[in-house]
């Protein structure tokens, strides 16, 4: 499972190391994609292909269910590691989460988020004041 908060720097060449702990879960390969939130969502290719296989059984006839697929698969990509831990994020992909030097891989249990760090702090200053309203309303999904 993926879980914490770490901070790495993106190189001049569009590279990010992944941190060590996490890398022999992506062993057999990983895909980054656009993610919600203007982050970008790495995931095991194992889980990937469960996620696009739900995508792909999507009604094409509802314009949200396109638009959302469209969203995540076109936007995805295949990564594989360098001797030093570092997968290259492609410039789309770097330009749609607005990533520069300094960013954030949050893991979140089957996933992994790159973030620019600056917009991750934003992100968790409004949702750490807002946590008692998030709290409930999950607990009333039963959560």
């Amino acid at each position: 499972m993926f879980i914490g908060e770490y901070s790495h720097n993106l190189d001049s060449k569009g590279r990010i190391a992944v941190p060590a702990k996490f890398r022999n879960m992506l062993e057999k390969g990983a895909v980054v994609t656009k993610g919600l939130d203007n982050c970008l969502f790495l995931y095991p290719k194992a889980k990937w292909e469960e996620i696009a296989q739900k995508f792909a059984n999507l009604p094409v006839s509802q314009a949200k269910a396109r638009a959302f697929a469209r969203h995540m698969l076109a936007g995805a990509m295949n990564v594989e590691f360098d001797s030093q831990g570092r997968i290259n994020l492609p410039e789309y992909l770097r330009k749609f989460a607005n990533l520069k030097k300094e960013t954030i891989i949050a893991g979140l249990f089957d996933r992994l988020e790159i973030w620019d760090e600056a917009a991750w702090n934003k992100y968790k200053t409004a949702t750490d004041k807002d946590s008692g309203q998030i709290a409930e309303a999950l607990g009333e999904m039963g959560v």
